[in-house]
């Protein structure tokens, strides 16, 4: 059975409610469910938005990637997201996506696994490196650890003692 890992993040509504009540239903859809720890993260590409929260989530499926996509979107939909009515990379209640399943490499027109922003997005790398500190990128090569190191601080902080990176430099 292959090994899915999603990323979930959330700035509008109550987020850490809606990540239990999301919890519970994907491990409904995924066998043996694991879970990083919730970070928070400063919002990127739109800016004018509230910090996010994230979150890693790994299990098992037999459900096709298209399958697991569509499932997933139920799921965004029933905590309130309307990707109609909202702004591009701006709030959401729930945002889940995709980061890997098992090492396939997809590329089809409303799905690209791995994500294609895994390797550039701190906020998505440390809580799937939480679940397995050993993932290799399977379209890189590259171990994701050394992906996560070679970027720049993004302002990402587990939840339970965030600070920005601001406080870090001189």
């Amino acid at each position: 059975m292959p090994k899915i890992w999603l990323g979930l993040g959330s700035n509008s509504g109550d987020s850490l409610n809606i990540f239990r009540g999301a919890k519970e239903r994907l491990c409904a859809t995924l066998s043996g469910c694991a879970f990083s720890s919730i970070w928070r993260s400063r919002a990127r590409y739109y800016e004018d938005q509230p910090d996010f929260f994230n979150m890693a989530v790994s299990g098992f499926s037999d459900m096709s990637p298209q399958d697991l996509l569509e499932e997933i979107h139920v799921i965004e939909k029933d905590f309130g997201r309307d990707r109609q009515k909202e702004i591009y990379k701006g709030p959401r209640p729930l945002d889940i996506d995709i980061l890997l399943y098992d090492s396939k490499i997809i590329a089809e027109t409303n799905l690209i696994v791995p994500h294609p922003g895994l390797a550039e997005r701190k906020f998505a790398l440390l809580p799937l490196l939480e679940l397995d500190f050993d993932l290799v990128h399977p379209g890189l090569g590259i171990a994701l650890k050394k992906l996560a190191a070679s970027l720049p601080p993004q302002g990402i902080y587990p939840l339970e003692d965030y600070q920005y990176d601001e406080f870090y430099t001189e």
